[in-house]
């Protein structure tokens, strides 16, 4: 199949999951914070749209981490660029483009083979609270149990790994699991979070 446009010509491919005629790349700029930086821009917008909290917090926090590297000291940021691109990975994978920044994209910049993101982890909520034993009060937004292994990510970049070794509903009732998401639940961890600290779980 394919269409065309006043003076462009547009090749649409299509397979049993639909056609992809809008499916770009995902902007990332991590590897050009110097680039940046020197054009003067001090304001960075995170791409939030139609993406999980898991997505927009290690994103702003991998591109919080590389600013900061940079104004320290350039050396630093490139010491560090194979751990950016590590931790945006861990979120999703799709390709990546830097978009307009360097000129028009080209055919190149879309994907026509797929739709769907590639996640490495599962994100299962946002410690907004430790309650009075220390454990964790999350919203709790996908499944996991006592025994798993999780990770806590912190603001700093650091993701201590944790037990689980109990789960407890609003009214302190002890669970094996957690398999409502939106359920309130507070979880006793190996290790204890601090609050606005995220919680996942690798898949």
């Amino acid at each position: 199949m394919e269409e065309t446009r006043p003076g462009e010509y547009m090749p649409v491919f299509e397979n049993e999951r639909g056609t992809f005629l809008f499916n770009s790349r995902d902007l990332c700029m991590i590897d050009h914070i110097p680039d940046l930086m020197n054009a003067g821009i001090d304001s960075f917008k995170i791409e939030g749209r139609m993406k999980n909290a898991l997505y927009v917090a290690t994103v702003a926090r991998t591109y919080r981490r590389a600013i900061d590297d940079y104004l320290e000291s350039p050396a630093l940021y490139e010491e560090h660029r194979p751990w950016y691109r590590e931790q945006i990975a861990h979120c999703t994978y799709r390709k990546f483009s830097t978009g307009f920044f360097y000129g028009k994209p080209g055919p190149e910049e879309q994907i026509y083979e797929e739709s769907t993101y590639v996640t490495e982890y599962r994100y299962l909520g946002i410690v907004h609270q430790i309650d009075r034993d220390g454990r964790a009060v999350i919203g709790q937004k996908n499944k996991f149990s006592v025994g798993d292994r999780i990770e806590i990510m912190k603001p700093d970049g650091t993701n201590p790994e944790a037990e689980v070794l109990g789960l407890f509903d609003d009214s302190d009732s002890p669970m094996e699991s957690a398999p409502h998401a939106q359920q309130e639940i507070h979880v006793k961890l190996s290790v204890r979070p601090d609050v606005s600290d995220v919680l996942r779980m690798k898949v």
